[in-house]
């Protein structure tokens, strides 16, 4: 149940028209790093979270609404940067304040330029109003989701989104000079930060981790780290010294085709790894059925009801 209050998050303010700024802006109302993606995200994400992460999915509900309100501030802010913009424009361009901020310089067909050239869709389509839609004009997509249904594979998904929008933000900053709209921007682009912490210390909550899924890296195949271009050998801690978090060193294959022939394809296994596969084997039936426990063991016994009044 959703309940919608009429007031803003954060007081959105912007000093003065900005149509240019405003097409910018859409990037981050329908584009594919935008808040009406991370809403949706979150919010798909969630359903699978309810019966064996309820915490989670409390979460996630949470931060997809937030996403909403923060959707809801992005096109007021573009809805104010086209004052004088929306509906009869020609006639209304002498009196307009948009006018009054060209100084009286530009022509009317100048200001129309302006406004729609980038994205004619302002006037041809919406009229000046805010359509889940990017800078170029291209309509949201649902492909701009990323829910798999683990939840540990979604967390860091949300953590690439929320790095991805927060560089967005930074970036749109460059493209204005109106304090009122860097205060509103700085103040999304510092939620993406929250949100990120939040998702990061979700994700080390749930404990194993990693490999995501349930079954367990094939350990014949964990260690190595093909060197697969030539020139300069390059080395750092992704092909030298132990693995992060592992227990266990990286095997670097300086002669990758060479080693490929002497494993017979990889398929040659070696002897002291044998006891360490069966192990592993071993592992994931036991993480198989505890997984699956996970879940049914919170599921209730007859008629299935998602809330509790």
């Amino acid at each position: 149940m959703f309940h919608h209050v009429k007031d803003l998050q954060f007081n959105a303010r912007v000093s003065r028209p900005d149509p240019r700024f405003a097409n910018l802006l859409l990037e981050q109302f329908g584009g594919e790093n935008g808040e009406l993606a991370a809403a949706m995200q979150y919010f798909t994400q969630a359903f699978g979270a309810k019966v064996p992460y309820p915490d989670k999915y409390d979460m996630l509900m949470d931060i997809a609404t937030e996403e909403f309100s923060h959707l809801e501030i992005v096109g007021a802010t573009i809805q104010m940067l086209l004052k004088g913009v929306n509906g009869e424009l020609k006639d209304a361009a002498d009196n307009s304040e948009i006018m009054q901020v060209m100084d009286g310089k530009a022509a009317k067909e100048s200001i129309i330029h302006q406004a729609l050239s980038a994205n004619p869709q302002f006037g041809i389509i919406t009229g000046g109003g805010v359509t889940p839609r990017n800078s170029q004009g291209i309509p949201w997509c649902a492909s701009y989701i990323n829910s798999n249904g683990d939840l540990t594979v979604d967390l860091r998904s949300n953590l690439a989104s929320e790095s991805r929008a927060k560089l967005v933000y930074e970036h749109l900053m460059k493209f204005t000079d109106d304090p009122y709209i860097h205060e509103t921007l700085s103040f999304l682009m510092t939620r993406e930060v929250a949100h990120y912490k939040m998702f990061e210390a979700a994700l080390n909550d749930i404990q194993p981790n990693f490999p995501p899924g349930v079954l367990a890296a094939d350990p014949r195949f964990t260690q190595q780290a093909f060197n697969l271009s030539d020139g300069a050998t390059v080395r750092g801690p992704w092909n030298e010294g132990e693995m992060p978090d592992m227990g266990k060193d990286w095997n670097y294959i300086a002669d990758p085709v060479a080693y490929v022939k002497e494993t017979q394809g990889l398929t040659k296994t070696d002897k002291a790894l044998e006891k360490e596969l069966k192990e592993t084997e071993k592992l994931d039936k036991e993480m198989s059925k505890v997984k699956s426990a996970e879940v049914k063991d919170a599921e209730p016994e007859g008629v299935a009801q998602w809330s509790t009044y």
